[in-house]
């Protein structure tokens, strides 16, 4: 009897991890798909899981007996994410520095569709934590409340960053293509 006091906690556990993983797991995959290269992603994302089944009770929007809403948990799992790809690029990094004539790693090329190069050379020239906030926005389809608490920003930093990178990015890009796809010039507009 007493064993299965026990037991009984560590099976609603572990069906309330199986409910979190099956919210979050592709779309923690596709995030770290976007960001890293392809032989780390999955020692990542292993990573991620392993600090979701320690933190299980610090997950928001966990409790309860509910189905789990990925509104609720997807920002903060991407924390974790995003905590965990960062302390395998600086694993990587401490490798690196050990190893002769390599002073500085540089990130290895991603290949990138040619119709998008202008626009992954608009967002090279952002910083980091704008180029996340974008890629939060556009990519994860993260508002900025969400964006918030995956950066550890306030909501309107969050919200404030997003519009300020979204402007230097279209400023970039209508530099490099002053008549901007989809809209008419005045000549065009006269010819009908």
């Amino acid at each position: 009897m007493e064993l299965r006091l026990v037991q009984e906690p560590s099976r609603v556990r572990e069906a309330r991890f199986e409910a979190l993983l099956g919210v979050v797991a592709e779309p923690l995959h596709r995030y770290l798909r976007r960001r890293a290269d392809a032989a780390v992603v999955d020692d990542v994302l292993a990573e991620t899981m392993l600090v979701l089944w320690r933190r299980l009770e610090d997950v928001p929007g966990l409790g309860g007996d509910g189905p789990v809403e990925s509104d609720e948990v997807l920002p903060w799992c991407y924390g974790v994410a995003r905590g965990c790809l960062a302390n395998a690029r600086r694993a990587e990094g401490r490798r690196l520095r050990l190893v002769e004539r390599l002073t500085q790693a540089e990130e290895p090329p991603r290949e990138v569709e040619a119709e998008h190069l202008e626009l992954h050379h608009a967002l090279g020239t952002l910083g980091a934590l704008d180029r996340e906030v974008v890629r939060l926005w556009a990519w994860e389809g993260l508002a900025p409340s969400a964006i918030a608490q995956v950066t550890g920003l306030t909501a309107n930093a969050a919200s404030i960053r997003l519009h300020r990178a979204k402007k230097k990015l279209a400023a970039r890009l209508e530099r490099k293509n002053p008549a901007r796809a989809g809209h008419r010039t005045d000549e065009e507009g006269s010819r009908r």
